[in-house]
């Protein structure tokens, strides 16, 4: 299994994408997910099997665009995608081989909608060896992904953002926690909700002026 061929995002097929994804499995092992967002504390389907796991050479970045899900087409919230670069400590699912098909296609219209994502198949090391999983990344060049916040940014994004299914506070702290939860320790994120309890104590002290 390899990388799947990265598109242009203006001629991007989620379908085609999927169905090259289930190609390269193949379908003759059991599958494996890599969560590193949302997956881990929501994943949405059954597993067998789910395992501490790090992924070497791309990490865990809260700087994706949302218009949706966390936040508007007026007030963009943010999800996190899968840079290049560093590493990132996740989990990693098992799903059995039988099941893999129907859980790839919910997988996809969760993850794939508007086919933003580069699936790839990673290397994962666990506790019991090194496994391939499948993991949604985050191209650079994609007109979704932020580039650099400033604080500040973040502190009105924590703030003000909210979509359908929650605001992008709730969302990054809900990670978070189960990320503390799982004894995986994410100091880039903490920095980031320290951002958050920032702004709340600055509004706090100005309510009471």
């Amino acid at each position: 299994m390899s990388a799947l061929p990265l598109l242009n995002h203006s001629m991007r097929d989620a379908d085609q994408m999927l169905e090259r994804a289930l190609v390269q499995w193949g379908g003759d092992e059991d599958l494996w997910i890599f969560g590193y967002g949302s997956l881990i504390w929501r994943p949405e389907f059954d597993f067998s099997e789910r395992r501490s796991a790090h992924v070497h050479g791309w990490h865990r970045a809260l700087k994706m665009w949302s218009t949706i899900n966390r936040g508007t087409p007026q007030v963009p919230g943010l999800v996190f995608g899968m840079l290049s670069g560093g590493s990132c400590q996740g989990m990693a699912f098992r799903i059995p081989r039988n099941q893999g098909d129907t859980v790839m296609r919910k997988l996809w219209l969760r993850e794939m909608p508007n086919a933003v994502y580069d699936p790839r198949w990673l290397p994962c090391r666990t506790p019991h060896g090194a496994v391939k999983a499948l993991a949604f990344t985050l191209s650079r060049q994609s007109p979704h992904h932020t580039g650099e916040l400033a604080p500040d940014e973040y502190r009105r994004i924590f703030s003000e953002a909210q979509g359908i299914y929650g605001t992008t506070l709730d969302y990054a702290q809900a990670t978070f926690d189960e990320l503390q939860r799982l004894g995986i320790d994410d100091k880039a994120l903490k920095r980031l909700l320290a951002y958050a309890d920032f702004q709340q104590a600055r509004c706090s002290a100005l309510a009471a002026i």
